[in-house]
């Protein structure tokens, strides 16, 4: 599996766990401090994300990081 794989699998998964509890692209990038298109990114995996960054966006999302991985 490459990089690019796992970023858009983390991806996918973040968008799953934003719309099981309800928040927009747009709401949950206001949460988080920044633009939907960054949202955006990170959920099709063009952004290489960090171990710090997600572990910020599940506990925006109040669960644990594993549900991301």
């Amino acid at each position: 599996m490459q990089k690019k794989d796992l970023y858009k699998i983390v991806g996918k998964n973040i968008q799953k766990q934003r719309l099981i509890q309800g928040y927009t692209q747009e709401t949950f990038a206001e949460l988080m401090g920044v633009s939907w298109s960054y949202v955006s990114k990170i959920e099709a995996g063009i952004l290489n994300l960090s171990l710090g960054k997600i572990l910020e966006i599940a506990d925006y999302l109040n669960i644990e990081v594993d549900l991301l991985l």
